[in-house]
C-alpha cells in the first residue's frame, strides 16, 4: 500500500463486498484485501501452498464486484514471482 500511495495510485484496502441474497443486501458479506484503480482486486496470501479455494475467493470477488482482473499473491514463496496468479473474471 506504501508503494501505490507513493506512486499516487489510488487504491481501497480492506474493502467490503457486499452480498444479496433474496433481495436483502448483506454488508458484510465479504472483505477484499485491495481494489487498485477500481480494476485489479489483489488478495494477499502466507500459505504453504495456493489451493484451488484460495483461486474461487478471487474470482468470486471479481464476480460480484464486476471487476475482469484479479492477483491472488502469496508471499510464502522464495521468489515473489512465484507466488503470484492471475485470475481473469470472464463475465
Amino acid at each position: 500500500m506504501y508503494e501505490l500511495k507513493k506512486d499516487g495510485i489510488k487504491f481501497q484496502n480492506q474493502v467490503s463486498i457486499p452480498v444479496f441474497y433474496d433481495n436483502i443486501k448483506m454488508e458484510k458479506g465479504f472483505i477484499a484485501d485491495l481494489i487498485v484503480e477500481n480494476k485489479v482486486i489483489i488478495e494477499v496470501k502466507s500459505v504453504e501452498k495456493v489451493l484451488p479455494v484460495h483461486k474461487k475467493q478471487v474470482l468470486t470477488y471479481l464476480k460480484l464486484t464486476g471487476i475482469k482482473l484479479g492477483l491472488l499473491i502469496n508471499f510464502n514463496e522464495n521468489l515473489l514471482k512465484d507466488g503470484i496468479t492471475r485470475v481473469v473474471n470472464n463475465l
